[in-house]
């Protein structure tokens, strides 16, 4: 991370330091990003800066922080989320999206019709001594979209891509004009 990141820490007044540490200590990176970015952005701090100084921080602090533990991916606990959301299921899909605290991250969401729309069911992380965030999403997305009937969709599982074509376009495109 460098100098810079820690030169930017070091313009924080006390207090947001520490209002930006507790937060990271509860494993709130969002807020903590919010509260650097906005008390160092009339300085100059973008946005991805923000980012690296709360990662910073993360680092500095290792073990202190309370990780939020991961969401569960067992089939009763998806398919009680999937159920909450209105409308009717059509698909299970699960998306790599990334950002520069955690890295690349799969997302598994419930497509649904009858409301169009979709519901976020789980959010998986790499964890060490676990199975990659791909292959346990697609584990855990097969095994859903087999318990709900519908089908599931993940064009990637083992390499991280956030622009392919998601589950309703490749159906509007395989159903032709």
């Amino acid at each position: 991370m460098g100098g810079l990141v820690s030169g930017w820490w070091a313009y924080l007044e006390e207090r947001t330091r520490r209002e930006v540490d507790a937060d990271v200590l509860r494993d709130r990176r969002m807020p903590a990003v919010r509260s650097v970015w906005e008390a160092l952005r009339p300085l100059g701090l973008g946005l991805h800066e923000a980012e690296r100084v709360v990662y910073a921080r993360y680092e500095a602090l290792g073990d202190r922080v309370q990780r939020t533990p991961p969401e569960p991916l067992d089939i009763p606990s998806l398919a009680a989320r999937a159920s909450a959301f209105p409308g009717r299921a059509a698909a299970v899909e699960a998306l790599w999206d990334g950002d520069t605290v955690h890295g690349w991250f799969v997302l598994l969401v419930v497509v649904l019709d009858d409301p169009a729309g979709e519901g976020h069911l789980a959010t998986v992380h790499h964890r060490f001594g676990s199975s990659p965030p791909g292959a346990a999403a697609a584990t855990a997305g097969r095994a859903l979209a087999g318990h709900l009937g519908v089908p599931f969709h993940f064009t990637f599982p083992d390499v991280p891509d956030d622009g392919v074509p998601r589950w309703r376009t490749v159906q509007k495109l395989a159903e032709g004009p």
